[in-house]
Parts: structure tokens; C-alpha cells; sequence
């Protein structure tokens, strides 16, 4: 007897995910099938990874045709494809920016590049100290781990890297106590995803970038998902005004493909040779699919149109759900949007998906939507439209039998 993939998962799978009940096994567009052949609209797209959908066809030639060249190829030899995805990565985290950033590391995924950050800093200053904000989310690898705020992230795997220290987000003054001569780096995502959509204000950000300069340290941004178009802007700090020592980025980088970086701004100490490698990183396949997918987010304006249908989103959901008393707050940058309830957000999920549509939870009582940047409008109003039925119909209720808290990991 054949068991089913759900049940092969939980037989022979790690244990470390849990399970929504249904197996996904088609994507097109932004909608996805489960082996029952039901539709579903898919608002966590790879927990943001898939910024230009399923099956995007542009990614699949891109690979197919890469594939039947080369490819994996060892960082010890240059490679034409990974040349060019270095060249157009530097270009987009450039642009409009008054500081370049001249130095990439590829890795393949967000953790990876999360830790490339922490060695690159430390490699810059001979410091040890670390410094991160309550809230924050970085990966679950033991460095940016150690970075990560939440405790039943971090305690079972205590004792982590040592001098790291947490201050509040948005405190200038914490900031300005904590930040010292020990100090290698302060790493802050512009908008933390995992704590509910929150985004940084401008001035703390400011101050974290003076800080750091007069002070010595490498500030580090960490755009693993709000990079590549999802807040409206190429990155967030381009939002910002504010532009960081050493940024790190995943997710939405290949459209989906497993793949990282981590970029150096210029005038700044590069890596020397065998101070840090990837097998993987920076591999011809994931380099073709990341050009693939850049080229797709600038010739169809995905960027900006990720800002005008997150205004929408806004507008509508402030317009229907301000006399809510299930609703908090409602935080939104591009297609970054997070729905602040009063009561536990599992049962919303759950009767989403029995709708057709699959959201994410931040924390346990935000409902988070990180959708294919190329969603259409129309999509997206229905979307809206079931969410809205749900929170104003009547009372969702306090049971659980998901998950409460469900995150991509980095």
C-alpha cells in the first residue's frame, strides 16, 4: 500500500513542522492544488519566496536551459551566469542610493545569510558583540538564532553564541546605551515579519545608522522578507533613506529557487579568500533563476505595483473593519500585510483555507499575507472579501487544532 504524502511525512519526516492536513502538489500563478484537486489561492507563496508565483514561466525556461548547461560550479572558478546575477543584484541594491554596495556573498537561504552578516562584521571590527531587537526573527542556524527574540525559539538550544544582547525596537536611547566599543554589529529587520508586520520608524533607524558610524560597529539589515519588491520598494531601507553596512537577503531573490546573499557596502573590508565558503552558494541554476526573476520584476513593474495594491488593501480593509471589535490593528507595506486580531488567529486560518485561500500567522493573534507579487487585483479583492466576511460574520473562537505560530524559517 502506497501511503499518502501527509502520512509519509509524518512517518518518516524530522517532526520540526507542523502540519495544515492537506498535500500541496501543482502551482500555477498564484493558485495551488492539493491532491484532492481542490484550489486554493495561496497568500503564503513560500512564506514570500515566490514573488512571481508557481510555474512562472520565465523561471522554468530559465532553469530548464541552465540545467542543460551547467549546473553546479565550485566558487574557486568565475561563472558567466553567477557574474551577471552578482552584477544585476549590486545594480538593483544601488540604485537611488547615494552609497553603492560593491561585494556579494551568494549562500542559499536567509539563515546562511544571516550568518555571513555576523563573520563579515566581526571580520571588519575584531569585535565580538552583538546587538538585536526584542521582536525580531533571524533564522533558526545557532548564530541567527542567537539574534532571534523568542524564547521557545532559542531555549531548548541554549547556550547559544555568546555577547549578544536584545534592546526594544524603535528605543533610540536603549540604543544608544547598549551600542560600544564591543560592539561588531546591530542587525534589524526594517519591518519584522514574525512579530506581526511591525515596521521600524524612520528616526530609530536614522539614530541606529549614526550610532553605528560614530561608534564604530556595522549596522546590518536583514531584508530576507522584505526584500525584492515585497514592501512596495526594490529593499526596505530604499523606503527608509537609510542605507545599511551589510544587508542580507533570501527569500524572493530566485522566485522560489533556494538561494541567498549577503551584500557589503562599498568602502568596506571585503572577505579574504577562505575566511568563509558555500558549496552551493551562488550555483549557475539558482544564479539563472535570481536574473530570471529580476528581469521579470523590473519589465513588469512589479515593484511599484506591490505599493499600489497594498494602498488598496489598506483602504479597503480599513474601510470595512474599522467597527470591528476582532480587530486590533492593520499594518500594511506593499504586499507585506499583517491583520492584528483580539483573539487567536488559528480558526481565521483554518476558515480561510475551507474557503480556498492560504494565509500565515504571525505570532498567535496576527493574520499575515505575503502573496505572489504578480496577484491580480481582482484576486486579491476576493481574498479581502473573505477575510472581511469572516471577522465581521461573527465571533471566531478561542480553539486551536493548527498550529498557533508557523514561520518559513530563514
Amino acid at each position: 500500500m502506497i501511503l499518502p504524502p501527509a502520512d509519509v511525512e509524518e512517518q518518516l519526516g524530522s517532526g520540526a513542522y507542523a502540519q495544515r492536513g492537506i498535500s500541496l502538489v501543482r502551482g500555477e500563478g498564484v493558485k495551488v492544488w492539493d491532491s484532492d484537486g481542490r484550489e486554493y489561492i495561496d497568500c503564503i507563496s513560500g512564506h514570500g519566496a515566490a514573488v512571481l508565483g508557481h510555474a512562472h514561466p520565465a523561471i522554468s525556461e530559465a532553469l530548464a536551459t541552465q540545467s542543460e548547461r551547467l549546473i553546479t560550479c565550485s566558487n574557486s572558478f568565475s561563472n558567466d551566469v553567477r557574474a551577471d546575477a552578482l552584477r544585476r543584484l549590486t545594480d538593483v541594491l544601488s540604485a537611488g542610493t547615494q552609497e553603492a554596495f560593491d561585494s556579494v556573498f551568494l549562500t542559499n537561504s536567509g539563515t546562511e545569510a544571516v550568518e555571513a552578516a555576523l563573520k563579515i562584521a566581526r571580520y571588519q571590527t575584531g569585535r565580538p558583540g552583538l546587538i538585536a531587537m526584542k521582536g525580531g526573527f533571524h533564522g533558526r542556524t545557532l548564530g541567527s538564532l542567537s539574534l532571534t527574540w523568542r524564547k521557545k525559539y532559542r531555549e531548548p538550544f541554549q547556550p547559544l553564541i555568546p555577547e549578544v544582547t536584545h534592546i526594544p525596537m524603535n528605543n533610540s536611547e536603549a540604543a544608544s546605551e547598549a551600542i560600544d566599543d564591543n560592539t561588531a554589529a546591530v542587525v534589524v529587520e526594517p519591518i519584522q515579519g514574525e512579530s506581526g508586520v511591525i515596521p521600524a520608524d524612520p528616526e530609530f533607524l536614522g539614530a541606529l545608522r549614526s550610532l553605528c558610524r560614530e561608534r564604530g560597529a556595522r549596522l546590518v539589515f536583514d531584508e530576507v522578507q522584505t526584500g525584492f519588491g515585497r514592501t512596495g520598494n526594490w529593499f526596505a531601507f530604499q523606503g527608509y533613506d537609510v542605507v545599511p553596512d551589510i544587508i542580507s537577503l533570501a527569500k524572493g531573490i530566485a522566485g522560489g529557487v533556494p538561494m541567498g546573499a549577503t551584500a557589503i557596502r562599498s568602502g568596506l573590508d571585503k572577505l579574504s579568500p577562505g575566511s568563509h565558503g558555500s558549496t552551493f552558494g551562488g550555483n549557475p541554476l539558482a544564479s539563472a533563476a535570481s536574473l530570471a526573476t529580476m528581469d521579470v520584476l523590473e519589465r513588469e513593474n512589479l515593484v511599484s505595483r506591490a505599493n499600489e495594491l497594498g494602498e488598496y488593501t489598506q483602504q479597503f480593509l480599513q474601510g470595512r473593519l474599522d467597527d470591528s471589535r476582532m480587530i486590533r490593528d492593520i499594518r500594511v507595506q506593499g504586499l507585506m500585510i499583517g491583520i492584528e486580531l483580539r483573539r487567536r488567529v488559528t480558526p481565521v486560518l483554518k476558515e480561510l483555507m475551507d474557503r480556498g485561500i492560504l494565509a500565515l500567522p504571525a505570532g498567535s493573534t496576527v493574520l499575515r499575507l505575503l502573496p505572489p507579487l504578480i496577484i491580480r487585483k481582482a484576486e486579491l479583492h476576493s481574498v479581502l472579501e473573505h477575510i472581511v466576511d469572516i471577522l465581521k460574520s461573527r465571533p471566531v473562537g478561542e480553539s486551536t487544532s493548527a498550529s498557533q505560530s508557523e514561520n518559513g524559517g530563514k
